[in-house]
């Protein structure tokens, strides 16, 4: 393979993620929330970080970016919009925006809603999508620091990536998530095969991540915020996919 991503698990629910580039040697963390855990995987392999792409502000995304930066001189790039409240960056993103780890290309889509210039990276010569707390398995973030219609319009970017992209996301909640998805969308037999899968994984201890995007397309709820049949089971206007996935959203926070 060309290309090789290490997971690691931290702190309660959070997952961090090395990108490597097997023929540069180069080296990315995507977002940088536990420095002893990503130095252990980086000496485990005998890697050296030389990027650090990060998604949003959180503190268990943004912890160990200085002093990873200064041990490895790694070059930190981030959300533009976000400049104010993150330390260390060097160069900043928008949507739209192209970062170069050896030969991998990554794209930068803005998925703001979460916190406001959030944004995810998309390898899409390797169908691999790394999306912070934008999208989850069966979920989305929480609608921090934007609108409704904005978090929509994020995530309906990342829904027109190919269905065989693999999704890497920042925490392990696909169990609450599909007790919640059953709740509103009960005869979805796309998401009972999903949540059926989750619960032998989880039960053996097994993480939920990478996810399978097309397969999320089906069983979401926040990614069929334009499915009639959704929104007239949670009385929302079906004509407006903004409003829907906003009754979705407010549902999901009262769970």
């Amino acid at each position: 393979m060309t290309i090789s991503i290490e997971i690691f698990e931290f702190h309660q629910d959070n997952f961090g993620f090395l990108l490597h580039d097997n023929k540069t040697g180069a080296t990315a963390a995507i977002d940088a929330g536990h420095e002893d855990k990503t130095r252990e995987i980086l000496k485990k392999h005998g890697w050296k970080l030389s990027h650090i792409l990060i998604t949003h502000h959180d503190w268990d995304h943004t912890d160990a970016i200085l002093p990873l930066k200064n041990e490895f001189n790694a070059k930190v790039f981030g959300p533009k919009q976000q400049s104010n409240k993150i330390k260390g960056l060097d160069e900043l993103l928008s949507g739209g925006d192209v970062v170069n780890v050896g030969n991998i290309k990554l794209q930068v889509i803005e998925t703001s809603g979460h916190t406001k210039g959030h944004i995810s990276y998309s390898d899409q010569k390797n169908h691999n999508l790394f999306c912070g707390d934008a999208l989850f398995s069966l979920g989305c973030g929480r609608m921090r620091e934007s609108n409704a219609k904005t978090m929509w319009e994020g995530l309906e970017r990342l829904r027109q990536l190919p269905d065989q992209t693999q999704v890497y996301c920042g925490h392990e909640y696909s169990a609450d998530n599909a007790r919640f998805a059953l709740s509103i969308d009960p005869d979805n037999l796309a998401l009972q095969k999903r949540a059926e899968e989750i619960k032998t994984l989880r039960a053996a201890n097994r993480p939920t991540i990478p996810f399978n995007l097309g397969h999320d397309k089906q069983a979401n709820p926040f990614l069929r915020a334009d499915n009639k049949r959704l929104a007239a089971k949670l009385g929302a206007d079906a004509d407006d996919s903004a409003e829907v996935f906003a009754a979705i959203r407010k549902a999901k926070d009262r769970f």
